[in-house]
Order: structure tokens, then sequence, then C-alpha cells
């Protein structure tokens, strides 16, 4: 790293704690050399302590209370002991436990800071047959030892404050955070609930302005093929091709005014395990053999719940068929539910070719389809399936890996599903 560099990683604390340090040295009267070495140690491990990661574990932070009551130790003994003016320095271990550690470091940290003090007491340091210890001396050395215990409590209160603090704080951004995700979800819900009342009125004007021509065209082909019947083969041909596509379109015409149409609840309670396992057996049917194996996941804490069991039935066919086709032969696809706020959720688990990111956002766009025979309007017709009933639908997918499509249902409906209208 260059000398600019290094010289950007200074933080302004830093210099003013060098600072600090180097003006107690010039303050002292001393200025021993033993006395300058112990305060350029504890200079050093305050600058170093934040940038060593190795001291900012749990561990480490005790470790290094411990290493600054040492050295503080060391300096008030070179310094006259009990009368040393440098008694102080052993409020930094204290205040540093205090901000970093919690009560029990904290407790433990004074504690060894006010015993580290008296032992300067002991015969080791004062010869007791030349000093005596007066009821002003005593009360001197009370007040001192008061000092640490309070700078340690005071300063654990404020740090507890700001720890509340910030926990306040970061629970208020992670509302935020949920709220904003709650909004964006609703508003593409919205843009896709407008989208598809858009494209469902087109869809059944279009529909129905096709539906008599088709009937012309039926009609007229069947009549085609009656006259032609002895004509060749060719001719007879064509005209079952005419009424074999006019049937194909005519199909599509439904789809879209199923589309289109106002959907009309009739709500049971049901069984939603029942419901879907109707569906499981006519995906199995349709599929055939070599198919994905579905499992099923079912809760046992579901009760029995107000839907449209049919409509709900079609929902998961048309979402564990889709699965199915993205399995490759032999794969698994699972149908799991379980309780999920005052509802239920049902998820849908592929572990197929999953859709591509840009994709995403567009699955449940009326004729948006990846298949190359698809129309584009199953997911569309399930989406509005489950806003009906007053639920919501997400997916979750990874090319290559598979998707989850999840359907959240209220078990107890809104105003507008239960009054049996959509």
């Amino acid at each position: 790293m260059s000398v600019l560099g290094r010289l950007r990683n200074i933080r302004l604390q830093d210099a003013v704690w060098l600072l600090l340090f180097a003006a107690l040295g010039f303050a002292s009267p001393t200025q021993s050399a033993g006395e300058v070495f112990l305060l350029l140690c504890l200079a050093a491990l305050q600058v170093a302590e934040p940038r060593l990661e190795a001291l900012n574990s749990p561990q480490g932070k005790v470790v290094s209370a411990l290493i600054k009551l040492g050295l503080g130790y060391i300096l008030v003994g070179l310094t006259n002991g009990v009368s040393s003016s440098y008694y102080l320095i052993l409020l930094l271990p204290v205040v540093s436990a205090a901000t970093t550690l919690g009560v029990t470091g904290t407790i433990l940290i004074t504690l060894l800071a006010c015993l580290s003090y008296l032992s300067f007491l002991l015969p080791v340091y004062v010869d007791w047959s030349q000093v005596t210890l007066t009821d002003d001396g005593v009360r001197e050395l009370s007040l001192r030892l008061l000092f640490l215990v309070v700078t340690a409590f005071l300063t654990y209160e404020l740090a507890q404050a700001g720890r509340r603090q910030e926990q306040r704080y970061r629970a208020t951004l992670e509302e935020l955070a949920a709220a904003n995700r709650s909004l964006k979800e609703a508003e593409a819900t919205i843009r896709r609930s407008e989208r598809l009342a858009a494209l469902g009125q087109l869809s059944a004007g279009l529909a129905h302005e096709l539906r008599n021509p088709l009937g012309t065209i039926r009609a007229s082909a069947e009549m085609l093929k009656k006259n032609v019947a002895g004509s060749g083969e060719v001719a007879a041909e064509l005209a079952g091709f005419i009424a074999s596509e006019v049937d194909r379109v005519n199909s599509l015409v439904t789809r879209f005014l199923e589309f289109a149409r106002p959907l009309e609840l009739r709500l049971e309670v049901c069984e939603l395990t029942e419901v879907i396992d109707r569906a499981v057996a006519r995906v199995e049917r349709d599929s055939g053999p070599g198919r994905a194996a579905i499992f099923k996941n079912y809760s046992p804490d579901i009760r029995p719940f107000p839907m449209d069991a049919e409509l709900l039935e079609r929902v998961f066919y048309n979402l564990l068929l889709n699965a199915v086709q993205a399995s490759p032969p032999g794969g698994a696809v699972t149908v799991k539910t379980r309780p999920a706020g005052e509802g239920v959720e049902i998820s849908v688990i592929d572990r197929g070719t999953g859709i591509e990111p840009r994709h995403l956002e567009n699955i449940f766009n009326p004729f948006f389809t990846t298949k190359p025979d698809g129309v584009g309007l199953g997911l569309s017709i399930v989406s509005k399936i489950v806003d009906q009933h007053g639920g919501t639908m997400s997916v979750e997918s990874e090319a290559g890996k598979g998707s989850v499509f999840r359907v959240h249902l209220p078990t107890k409906p809104a105003g507008s599903a239960s009054s049996g209208t959509a």
C-alpha cells in the first residue's frame, strides 16, 4: 500500500488518541522511559484495536480489556503506586469493558481494576512501619474506587441505551423493508389486474365476433364434405381439414371467453387435500407413462374452509401439469401444504427447466408463453381464480434448477368472494 493509502486509513480519532497519550507523557512530572513506553503501548493498542479482527470477537474484547488493565497497573506501579497521579488510567479498561462487554464482563473488569488498585496497599509496595493511613486517606482511597464503579455503571447504562436504540432502528428498517416489499407486490398485482381487465374486455369482444363466422365456416365445411363425397379423396380431406381447424380455433375462442368472463364462485366448505388429490389424479392420467412422479406433503393442521372446489382443482391441475411437463422423465414434483398466517399456503415444487429471470414478471400475463404450442392463458386464468378467492400467487425460479409456485389462500374469504359473485 502507498504512503498516501496509509494516510487515508488513519482516522481522526486515531490522531486524537495519539495526541492525548502524548499529552499525558508530556504533562508527567517524571517522564521516565518506562512511563513513556507504557503510554505508547496503550496508545498503540487503542488505535489498533478496531483494526484487529482477533480483538473484535467477544473473547478478543475481554483480552483487550485485560491487556489495558495490565498496562495500566504497571504504569501506576511505576509512578508511586497508590499515590500515583495515573490512577485514573484504570478507567480505560473499565470504560472499554462497559461499552463492549455485557454486565458480567463489566462487573468482573471493574472488580479487577479496584482490586489491582488496592493491591498497592500490600506491604510489598508500602512500608507500613513508616506510613500511617489516616481517615482522610481512607476517604480519598474510597472515592477513587467509587469513581471507578460509578464510571463503569454510567458508561454501561449509556452503552445499553445506544444498543437499544440501534435495535429499534434495525427493527424499524426491517419493517420498512417488509412494507416496501409488500407495496411492490401490491403494485405488481394491481398492474396485472389492470392488464387482465383490459385484455379480458378485448378477448371477450373478439371472441364474440369470431364465434358467428366460425359457425358459418364449420357448417359450410360439413356441407362441402357431403357434396364432394364422390369427387375424390383430396377434396374430402381438405374439407375435413377446414372442419378440424375451425374446431381448434373455436376451442381457443372458448378459452378466451373463459378468461374474459367474470367468475362466479360457488363456495362450499371442502377439504383442501381432496381437491388437490383430484388434480393430481387428472395430471397422472393426462401426462401418461414416463412422466415425473408427484409426491404429496400435506399438513395435518389445515381444516376444511370455504372454496370453489371445481375452480381450485383447475388451479392445481394447471400448476402440477406445468411442473410435470417442465421436469425430466423420472423426475420429482412435490405439492406441499402448510398453515400460513390466517390462511394456507400450497406450494408446487419441481426441479425442472426453470424460468428465465427476464420471463418471471410476465408469466401471469395473458397470451405470454414459452411453449411452442401454448396459448398463454393457463397461468392467467389460474391467477384470476386465486385473486377471486382473495388469495395471492408468487413464484421463485432459477433457470436449469426448477421452480416453486406458491398459492396463498385465506381460510376466511373476503366479503366479495363470500357473497358468491366475483
